[in-house]
């Protein structure tokens, strides 16, 4: 398994706890209430019973199903991407459960409220706040269609286009899709689509910006290139949520783009028959007699975003961002010689990985993470440190680092065997603070030469343990590993695994 893919994984886990940590704050301590009833609730917006919201503006009038009481009917439509409904809903959630927790005795109340309340926020979301939210959407619609066939659609296609990108982010973008479609019945063409198509592509361009600026660090392109060539292709949020709001000015960098190239769209009268791919092949949506015009619209929105980008680029990014690690910082924070240690630097004998650490040395299995401690990632050790400096246990190859977290170090051997060595557990979450890389990705290192500096103060104050994994995630040509454990290893000294080459 991929070094790389082990860390960003690592990574991932702990922004998905830092994400459900987030939701339990604002449902438990900013609403109130219980943030499983919220999870009931969305899943009653989006049920797979309801037409679906993506469905609704192709459906013929008499398609859409029908709740029916006789003296009113109520569409049963879902809210996927409806942002709106789906506040409204929270918030008399939260009202309603606070009502019946206050007047209910507390022997019944775990039956109770979760059922009156839940039940009445069902009830209220689908019949009342779900129609009102979505005629909130359907007002937004209508305006959008006034400007773009208005007087100032000039004016309108500059703030169209600044502000589509962050449409996105809300998922308000959703409701173009009924403009476009009436445009196209009426008009026979649509001249909201085009801009949509732009918009996407100046995201894009920011993020091949940032290919440009950040072509030296290589853990930032695994992200970067993908991000770009879906982007092109009609799906931006990779490119605005892994990268452009990450770094912000990529972000602003797009939507200055976007609003220039729909300025010269719509003074051009730019128009698509259909809706088709909202990135580079939106070309082939395009009228024939605009296609010109477009590739115009089209050059401006690759352009603006990529010059703004390496320009704010050259001023906002740091060199770690640059280039997946601080050189300079290292050097300024250390002494140079202490990066190959005379008196620690040793050549790893054939079939011997030395200690990366002094400690005392433990097996995995008593890690206490699921993912290192059943052997998901390969077979190891971990050591309790006594020192803050991280040796290169092998002669080996730097290839992989975490410029953002600094916390792991990925090493690969001439014989094809990879080691991973990650410091502590979840302090990806400490973004960097406290540990200092010593070396970087590509660099060749001899065993017993530093890789990371690292404060074991900073670590306990964030409150994880400071226990360093060491795993094999790939043997390559090595047979026969053996793992020592149980004594209590020297840096660059004690042997800590054998193998037969």
């Amino acid at each position: 398994m991929s070094n790389s893919i082990i860390l960003y994984y690592k990574e991932f886990q702990g922004n998905v706890k830092k994400t459900q940590n987030l939701f339990k704050q604002i449902f438990k301590n900013i609403m109130k209430t219980n943030e499983m009833l919220g999870i009931v609730l969305g899943l009653t917006l989006v049920s797979g019973q309801l037409l679906n919201a993506y469905g609704v503006a192709s459906a013929a009038a008499g398609a859409i199903p029908q709740w029916d009481f006789g003296f009113f009917q109520i569409n049963m439509i879902g809210y996927q991407a409806q942002i709106i409904p789906a506040i409204m809903a929270a918030f008399t959630l939260v009202y309603l459960e606070r009502f019946f927790r206050k007047i209910t005795p507390e022997v019944i109340s775990m039956i109770v409220v979760p059922f009156c309340s839940l039940l009445l926020a069902v009830v209220a979301a689908h019949f009342v706040l779900g129609p009102i939210g979505w005629k909130i959407g359907e007002v937004v619609s209508s305006v959008v269609y006034s400007g773009i066939t208005g007087s100032f659609k000039i004016v309108f296609g500059a703030i169209f286009g600044f502000f589509y990108a962050p449409l996105v982010i809300t998922g308000l973008h959703h409701m173009s899709n009924a403009i476009d479609l009436q445009l196209i019945a009426t008009y026979e063409g649509t001249m909201l689509w085009p801009m949509i198509a732009l918009s996407n592509i100046a995201q894009g361009s920011a993020v091949l910006g940032m290919i440009y600026m950040q072509r030296k660090n290589a853990v930032a392109q695994e992200v970067n290139i993908p991000s770009t060539i879906s982007c092109y292709l009609g799906v931006t949020e990779p490119a605005m949520f892994g990268v452009n709001l990450k770094y912000k000015f990529p972000f602003l960098a797009g939507m200055i783009g976007s609003a220039l190239a729909a300025i010269v769209c719509v003074a051009t009268g730019t128009t698509a028959r259909s809706v088709g791919i909202g990135g580079l092949p939106g070309i082939l949506s395009i009228k024939t007699e605009y296609m010109l015009s477009f590739a115009i619209c089209m050059l401006i929105a690759v352009v603006v975003p990529f010059v703004l980008t390496v320009f704010l680029g050259k001023q906002k990014l740091s060199d770690v961002d640059l280039n997946g690690e601080d050189i300079a910082e290292t050097e300024a924070s250390f002494d140079k010689e202490m990066a190959i240690n005379p008196e620690l630097t040793v050549k790893a004998e054939d079939g011997q990985i030395k200690a990366f650490l002094s400690g005392q040395v433990i097996p995995l299995k008593e890690v206490n993470d699921g993912v290192f401690s059943e052997g998901m990632m390969g077979d190891g050790l971990a050591i309790l440190p006594d020192n803050e400096i991280l040796y290169s246990p092998v002669d080996a190859e730097v290839t992989v680092v975490m410029p953002d977290s600094r916390h792991a170090c990925g090493l690969k051997m001439d014989n094809g065997m990879e080691l991973l060595l990650h410091i502590g557990l979840d302090t990806v979450n400490m973004k960097g603070d406290g540990f200092e890389y010593m070396v970087a990705a590509g660099q060749r290192v001899k065993a017993g030469e530093a890789l990371i500096h690292f404060s074991k103060d900073k670590i306990k104050q964030a409150g994880y343990p400071d226990m360093t994994i060491f795993v094999v995630t790939n043997e390559g040509n090595a047979k026969n590993i053996e793992f020592k454990t149980g004594f209590t290893a020297q840096a660059a000294d004690s042997v800590i695994a054998t193998f037969k080459a």
